[in-house]
Protein backbone atom coordinates (compact mmCIF):
# COMPACT_ATOMS: atom_id res chain seq x y z
CA UNK A 1 0.00 0.00 0.00
CA UNK A 2 3.06 2.70 0.89
CA UNK A 3 4.74 1.53 -2.24
CA UNK A 4 1.65 2.33 -4.16
CA UNK A 5 1.33 5.41 -2.54
CA UNK A 6 4.61 6.50 -3.60
CA UNK A 7 4.27 6.19 -7.00
CA UNK A 8 0.94 7.93 -7.08
CA UNK A 9 2.71 10.71 -5.60
CA UNK A 10 5.90 10.10 -8.00
CA UNK A 11 3.84 10.16 -11.02
CA UNK A 12 1.96 13.20 -9.43
CA UNK A 13 4.67 15.50 -8.97
CA UNK A 14 5.73 13.99 -12.85
CA UNK A 15 2.44 15.45 -14.14
CA UNK A 16 2.65 18.90 -12.34
CA UNK A 17 6.21 19.63 -13.14
CA UNK A 18 5.36 18.70 -17.26
CA UNK A 19 2.86 21.09 -16.86
CA UNK A 20 4.85 23.55 -15.10
CA UNK A 21 7.59 23.38 -17.49
CA UNK A 22 4.98 23.68 -20.67
CA UNK A 23 3.39 26.87 -19.51
CA UNK A 24 6.46 28.33 -19.17
CA UNK A 25 6.36 28.90 -15.59
CA UNK A 26 9.10 30.28 -13.80
CA UNK A 27 12.28 28.35 -13.50
CA UNK A 28 12.34 28.55 -9.61
CA UNK A 29 8.66 26.42 -9.76
CA UNK A 30 9.80 24.03 -11.99
CA UNK A 31 13.08 23.06 -10.57
CA UNK A 32 10.88 22.80 -7.09
CA UNK A 33 8.88 19.80 -8.67
CA UNK A 34 10.63 16.02 -7.65
CA UNK A 35 12.68 14.43 -10.15
CA UNK A 36 13.15 16.83 -12.79
CA UNK A 37 16.82 15.98 -13.78
CA UNK A 38 15.67 12.43 -14.10
CA UNK A 39 13.00 12.93 -16.44
CA UNK A 40 14.49 15.58 -18.58
CA UNK A 41 17.35 12.67 -19.03
CA UNK A 42 14.61 10.21 -19.97
CA UNK A 43 13.50 12.70 -22.52
CA UNK A 44 10.54 13.23 -20.95
CA UNK A 45 10.53 16.91 -22.39
CA UNK A 46 12.42 16.54 -25.83
CA UNK A 47 9.61 17.64 -27.76
CA UNK A 48 8.88 20.54 -25.48
CA UNK A 49 12.68 21.31 -25.47
CA UNK A 50 12.33 21.88 -29.25
CA UNK A 51 10.65 24.99 -28.69
CA UNK A 52 11.30 28.15 -26.35
CA UNK A 53 14.67 28.10 -26.28
CA UNK A 54 15.54 31.31 -23.94
CA UNK A 55 13.32 30.18 -21.51
CA UNK A 56 14.61 26.44 -21.51
CA UNK A 57 18.37 28.04 -21.35
CA UNK A 58 17.22 29.88 -18.27
CA UNK A 59 15.75 26.63 -17.09
CA UNK A 60 18.82 25.28 -17.12
CA UNK A 61 20.67 27.21 -15.77
CA UNK A 62 19.17 27.52 -12.52
CA UNK A 63 18.99 23.65 -12.56
CA UNK A 64 22.81 23.34 -12.98
CA UNK A 65 23.23 26.12 -10.32
CA UNK A 66 20.99 24.24 -7.76
CA UNK A 67 22.42 20.70 -8.16
CA UNK A 68 26.21 21.78 -8.23
CA UNK A 69 25.78 24.90 -5.21
CA UNK A 70 24.12 21.40 -3.05
CA UNK A 71 27.09 18.67 -4.38
CA UNK A 72 24.95 16.66 -6.68
CA UNK A 73 26.09 15.17 -9.99
CA UNK A 74 24.58 17.03 -12.89
CA UNK A 75 23.66 14.14 -15.36
CA UNK A 76 25.70 14.80 -19.30
CA UNK A 77 22.41 15.42 -20.74
CA UNK A 78 21.69 18.05 -19.04
CA UNK A 79 24.60 19.96 -20.28
CA UNK A 80 24.58 18.43 -23.33
CA UNK A 81 20.68 20.25 -23.82
CA UNK A 82 21.70 23.31 -21.83
CA UNK A 83 24.91 23.41 -24.61
CA UNK A 84 22.24 23.14 -27.24
CA UNK A 85 20.20 25.78 -26.06
CA UNK A 86 23.05 28.50 -25.89
CA UNK A 87 23.67 27.75 -29.51
CA UNK A 88 20.08 28.44 -30.85
CA UNK A 89 19.10 31.08 -28.63
CA UNK A 90 19.67 34.53 -31.17
CA UNK A 91 20.31 37.99 -29.71
CA UNK A 92 16.81 39.15 -30.87
CA UNK A 93 15.03 36.24 -29.11
CA UNK A 94 11.67 36.94 -26.91
CA UNK A 95 13.69 37.78 -23.95
CA UNK A 96 15.14 40.98 -25.99
CA UNK A 97 12.04 42.49 -26.54
CA UNK A 98 9.39 41.74 -29.43
CA UNK A 99 8.31 38.49 -30.60
CA UNK A 100 5.66 35.93 -29.01
CA UNK A 101 6.38 32.91 -26.98
CA UNK A 102 4.18 29.56 -27.10
CA UNK A 103 2.84 28.03 -23.50
CA UNK A 104 0.90 25.26 -23.36
CA UNK A 105 -1.96 25.24 -20.23
CA UNK A 106 -2.62 21.42 -18.74
CA UNK A 107 -6.51 21.83 -17.05
CA UNK A 108 -5.84 18.72 -14.76
CA UNK A 109 -8.79 16.91 -13.88
CA UNK A 110 -9.19 17.63 -9.83
CA UNK A 111 -10.95 13.84 -9.58
CA UNK A 112 -8.29 11.58 -11.90
CA UNK A 113 -6.54 9.30 -9.63
CA UNK A 114 -3.17 9.09 -11.57
CA UNK A 115 -1.59 5.98 -12.61
CA UNK A 116 1.98 4.78 -13.11
CA UNK A 117 1.48 4.61 -16.87
CA UNK A 118 1.04 7.19 -19.91
CA UNK A 119 -2.30 6.73 -20.54
CA UNK A 120 -3.18 7.49 -16.85
CA UNK A 121 -1.39 10.60 -17.43
CA UNK A 122 -2.89 11.91 -20.22
CA UNK A 123 -6.75 11.25 -18.59
CA UNK A 124 -5.53 13.21 -15.69
CA UNK A 125 -5.78 15.69 -18.73
CA UNK A 126 -8.79 17.91 -18.49
CA UNK A 127 -7.74 20.04 -21.51
CA UNK A 128 -4.80 21.30 -22.92
CA UNK A 129 -4.80 24.74 -24.38
CA UNK A 130 -1.73 26.25 -26.53
CA UNK A 131 -1.44 29.94 -26.80
CA UNK A 132 0.78 32.02 -28.40
CA UNK A 133 0.83 35.13 -26.41
CA UNK A 134 3.34 38.38 -25.67
CA UNK A 135 5.44 39.16 -23.00
CA UNK A 136 5.50 43.00 -23.86
CA UNK A 137 2.88 43.82 -21.33
CA UNK A 138 4.62 47.25 -20.88
CA UNK A 139 5.22 47.83 -24.62
CA UNK A 140 0.93 48.33 -24.89
CA UNK A 141 0.54 44.75 -26.13
CA UNK A 142 -1.78 43.58 -23.31
CA UNK A 143 -4.42 42.17 -25.56
CA UNK A 144 -2.25 39.28 -26.28
CA UNK A 145 -1.31 38.65 -22.89
CA UNK A 146 -2.80 35.90 -20.36
CA UNK A 147 -4.13 37.60 -17.63
CA UNK A 148 -5.13 35.54 -14.46
CA UNK A 149 -9.08 36.24 -14.46
CA UNK A 150 -9.12 34.38 -17.85
CA UNK A 151 -7.08 31.33 -16.07
CA UNK A 152 -10.00 31.32 -13.61
CA UNK A 153 -13.15 32.09 -15.61
CA UNK A 154 -11.54 29.20 -17.51
CA UNK A 155 -11.64 26.88 -14.61
CA UNK A 156 -15.30 28.38 -13.65
CA UNK A 157 -16.65 27.59 -16.81
CA UNK A 158 -15.07 23.61 -16.56
CA UNK A 159 -16.11 23.06 -13.05
CA UNK A 160 -19.57 24.15 -14.03
CA UNK A 161 -19.97 22.73 -17.73
CA UNK A 162 -23.69 22.34 -17.62
CA UNK A 163 -24.00 26.02 -17.09
CA UNK A 164 -22.94 26.86 -20.33
CA UNK A 165 -23.68 23.47 -22.66
CA UNK A 166 -26.21 24.66 -25.64
CA UNK A 167 -25.85 28.07 -24.83
CA UNK A 168 -25.29 31.09 -27.05
CA UNK A 169 -21.83 32.68 -25.12
CA UNK A 170 -20.59 35.94 -26.15
CA UNK A 171 -17.28 37.10 -24.70
CA UNK A 172 -16.25 41.03 -23.72
CA UNK A 173 -12.38 41.40 -24.42
CA UNK A 174 -11.13 38.14 -25.42
CA UNK A 175 -7.63 38.60 -25.82
CA UNK A 176 -5.48 35.36 -26.41
CA UNK A 177 -8.58 33.47 -27.02
CA UNK A 178 -8.61 31.12 -23.87
CA UNK A 179 -12.22 31.50 -22.44
CA UNK A 180 -13.61 30.85 -26.20
CA UNK A 181 -11.78 27.52 -26.35
CA UNK A 182 -12.70 26.14 -22.75
CA UNK A 183 -16.36 27.10 -24.02
CA UNK A 184 -16.08 25.23 -27.00
CA UNK A 185 -14.90 22.40 -24.79
CA UNK A 186 -17.84 22.12 -22.51
CA UNK A 187 -20.10 22.38 -25.79
CA UNK A 188 -21.54 26.00 -25.78
CA UNK A 189 -24.05 25.98 -28.84
CA UNK A 190 -22.58 29.49 -30.04
CA UNK A 191 -19.16 30.91 -29.29
CA UNK A 192 -18.84 34.40 -29.92
CA UNK A 193 -15.49 36.56 -29.41
CA UNK A 194 -14.38 39.96 -29.38
CA UNK A 195 -11.92 42.39 -29.07
CA UNK A 196 -11.48 46.20 -30.08
CA UNK A 197 -7.77 45.50 -31.33
CA UNK A 198 -6.79 43.91 -34.83
CA UNK A 199 -3.66 42.72 -33.93
CA UNK A 200 -5.36 40.88 -30.53
CA UNK A 201 -7.90 39.39 -33.22
CA UNK A 202 -5.15 38.05 -35.71
CA UNK A 203 -3.06 36.30 -32.75
CA UNK A 204 -6.61 35.38 -31.23
CA UNK A 205 -6.97 33.21 -34.22
CA UNK A 206 -3.83 32.20 -34.51
CA UNK A 207 -4.63 30.55 -31.21
CA UNK A 208 -8.10 28.68 -32.46
CA UNK A 209 -6.39 27.78 -35.44
CA UNK A 210 -3.45 26.05 -32.45
CA UNK A 211 -5.97 24.19 -30.74
CA UNK A 212 -7.84 22.94 -33.61
CA UNK A 213 -11.07 25.46 -33.93
CA UNK A 214 -12.82 26.14 -37.18
CA UNK A 215 -13.18 30.23 -36.84
CA UNK A 216 -15.85 31.98 -38.87
CA UNK A 217 -16.31 35.20 -40.80
CA UNK A 218 -15.57 38.40 -38.88
CA UNK A 219 -17.87 40.68 -40.19
CA UNK A 220 -20.68 41.89 -38.03
CA UNK A 221 -24.44 41.14 -40.08
CA UNK A 222 -23.24 37.37 -41.33
CA UNK A 223 -24.64 34.55 -39.92
CA UNK A 224 -23.46 32.37 -37.09
CA UNK A 225 -22.93 28.85 -37.73
CA UNK A 226 -22.89 26.61 -34.89
CA UNK A 227 -19.76 24.36 -36.25
CA UNK A 228 -17.65 27.97 -35.18
CA UNK A 229 -15.66 29.84 -32.84
CA UNK A 230 -16.52 33.48 -34.43
CA UNK A 231 -14.25 36.52 -33.90
CA UNK A 232 -15.33 40.01 -33.90
CA UNK A 233 -13.66 43.98 -34.14
CA UNK A 234 -15.98 45.57 -31.08
CA UNK A 235 -14.43 48.74 -30.02
CA UNK A 236 -16.53 49.85 -27.20
CA UNK A 237 -16.54 53.26 -27.60
CA UNK A 238 -18.10 53.11 -31.95
CA UNK A 239 -20.12 49.99 -31.47
CA UNK A 240 -23.70 50.69 -31.87
CA UNK A 241 -26.34 49.27 -30.24
CA UNK A 242 -28.08 47.97 -32.73
CA UNK A 243 -25.11 46.02 -33.72
CA UNK A 244 -24.31 45.00 -30.31
CA UNK A 245 -27.69 43.48 -29.81
CA UNK A 246 -27.62 41.55 -32.79
CA UNK A 247 -25.32 38.90 -30.98
CA UNK A 248 -28.50 37.72 -28.67
CA UNK A 249 -26.29 35.93 -25.80
CA UNK A 250 -27.38 33.63 -23.14
CA UNK A 251 -24.58 34.30 -21.51
CA UNK A 252 -21.90 36.92 -21.31
CA UNK A 253 -18.38 36.82 -20.40
CA UNK A 254 -15.33 39.13 -19.56
CA UNK A 255 -12.22 38.56 -17.95
CA UNK A 256 -9.85 41.67 -16.75
CA UNK A 257 -12.25 44.04 -18.29
CA UNK A 258 -11.93 46.41 -15.39
CA UNK A 259 -9.42 48.34 -15.63
CA UNK A 260 -9.10 52.01 -17.40
CA UNK A 261 -11.57 54.47 -15.74
CA UNK A 262 -12.07 56.04 -19.23
CA UNK A 263 -13.56 52.66 -20.94
CA UNK A 264 -15.86 51.80 -18.12
CA UNK A 265 -18.93 54.18 -19.60
CA UNK A 266 -18.28 52.37 -22.55
CA UNK A 267 -18.28 48.68 -21.28
CA UNK A 268 -21.07 49.17 -19.11
CA UNK A 269 -22.87 50.12 -22.28
CA UNK A 270 -21.95 47.37 -24.24
CA UNK A 271 -23.01 45.21 -21.17
CA UNK A 272 -26.59 46.58 -20.98
CA UNK A 273 -26.97 46.39 -24.68
CA UNK A 274 -25.78 42.36 -24.20
CA UNK A 275 -27.80 41.75 -21.47
CA UNK A 276 -31.45 43.84 -22.97
CA UNK A 277 -33.93 41.36 -24.34
CA UNK A 278 -35.36 42.32 -27.77
CA UNK A 279 -37.60 39.62 -29.00
CA UNK A 280 -36.89 39.84 -32.93
CA UNK A 281 -33.24 40.19 -32.33
CA UNK A 282 -33.69 36.96 -30.20
CA UNK A 283 -36.11 35.01 -32.67
CA UNK A 284 -33.55 35.72 -35.76
CA UNK A 285 -30.65 34.02 -33.54
CA UNK A 286 -33.00 31.39 -32.28
CA UNK A 287 -32.29 31.92 -28.34
CA UNK A 288 -35.80 31.17 -27.56
CA UNK A 289 -37.09 28.68 -25.61
CA UNK A 290 -39.11 25.98 -25.95
CA UNK A 291 -42.26 27.26 -25.02
CA UNK A 292 -41.40 30.40 -26.54
CA UNK A 293 -40.32 32.53 -23.84
CA UNK A 294 -36.54 34.13 -23.53
CA UNK A 295 -34.54 33.13 -20.72
CA UNK A 296 -32.74 35.65 -18.69
CA UNK A 297 -29.65 36.87 -19.44
CA UNK A 298 -25.76 36.74 -17.62
CA UNK A 299 -23.00 38.16 -17.56
CA UNK A 300 -20.03 36.50 -15.11
CA UNK A 301 -16.97 38.75 -15.01
CA UNK A 302 -13.86 37.74 -12.98
CA UNK A 303 -11.61 40.46 -12.45
CA UNK A 304 -8.57 41.67 -9.97
CA UNK A 305 -9.13 44.48 -8.27
CA UNK A 306 -6.04 46.48 -8.23
CA UNK A 307 -7.21 49.91 -7.99
CA UNK A 308 -10.32 50.47 -5.38
CA UNK A 309 -11.01 53.55 -7.50
CA UNK A 310 -11.80 51.86 -10.43
CA UNK A 311 -14.04 49.26 -9.06
CA UNK A 312 -15.66 51.65 -7.12
CA UNK A 313 -16.53 53.84 -10.74
CA UNK A 314 -17.72 50.71 -11.99
CA UNK A 315 -19.78 49.79 -9.34
CA UNK A 316 -21.56 53.49 -9.32
CA UNK A 317 -21.65 52.94 -13.57
CA UNK A 318 -23.55 49.61 -13.41
CA UNK A 319 -25.97 51.09 -10.34
CA UNK A 320 -26.84 54.21 -12.62
CA UNK A 321 -27.77 51.75 -15.57
CA UNK A 322 -30.09 49.29 -13.55
CA UNK A 323 -27.70 46.55 -13.33
CA UNK A 324 -27.63 43.87 -10.36
CA UNK A 325 -24.28 42.76 -9.82
CA UNK A 326 -23.33 39.86 -6.97
CA UNK A 327 -20.38 38.63 -5.63
CA UNK A 328 -20.11 34.93 -6.36
CA UNK A 329 -16.49 34.08 -4.81
CA UNK A 330 -17.09 32.76 -1.65
CA UNK A 331 -20.31 31.36 -2.76
CA UNK A 332 -19.05 29.09 -5.86
CA UNK A 333 -16.50 26.49 -5.86
CA UNK A 334 -14.59 26.65 -8.50
CA UNK A 335 -12.40 23.67 -8.98
CA UNK A 336 -8.66 23.74 -8.96
CA UNK A 337 -7.50 22.56 -12.21
CA UNK A 338 -4.19 24.19 -12.17
CA UNK A 339 -2.42 22.83 -9.36
CA UNK A 340 0.83 23.62 -10.95
CA UNK A 341 0.87 27.15 -11.60
CA UNK A 342 2.17 28.48 -8.93
CA UNK A 343 2.64 31.95 -10.52
CA UNK A 344 -1.14 32.39 -10.41
CA UNK A 345 -2.48 33.70 -7.70
CA UNK A 346 -6.16 32.08 -7.58
CA UNK A 347 -7.16 34.52 -3.91
CA UNK A 348 -6.58 37.54 -5.80
CA UNK A 349 -9.39 37.07 -8.28
CA UNK A 350 -13.04 38.17 -7.45
CA UNK A 351 -16.34 36.46 -10.04
CA UNK A 352 -19.51 38.80 -10.53
CA UNK A 353 -22.29 37.97 -11.61
CA UNK A 354 -24.45 40.88 -13.59
CA UNK A 355 -28.30 40.84 -14.89
CA UNK A 356 -30.68 43.43 -15.57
Amino acid sequence: MAAEQELDISVLSRLHMVSAFRALEPPDVVISFARLQFYVALGSLAEDLKWQGPYVERLLKKLIIEIESNGGLVLDEIYEYYASCMISVQDDDADKGNSRLLKTISFLSPNESSGSDDLSYRKSMELEVKLRYSVNILEGDTGCSIWPSSLFLSEFILSFPELFANKCCFEVGSGVGLVGICLSHVKASKVILSDGDLLTLANMKVNLDLNHLRTGDQKLGNPLHHDMVHCFCLPWESASEDDIRRFAPDIILGADIIYDPTCLPHLVRVLVALLKHDREFDSSQGNETSNGSVEGRVAYIASVIRNIDTFNCFLALTEQANLVITDLTEKTKVSNFLPYLRSYQRSTIRLFKIHL
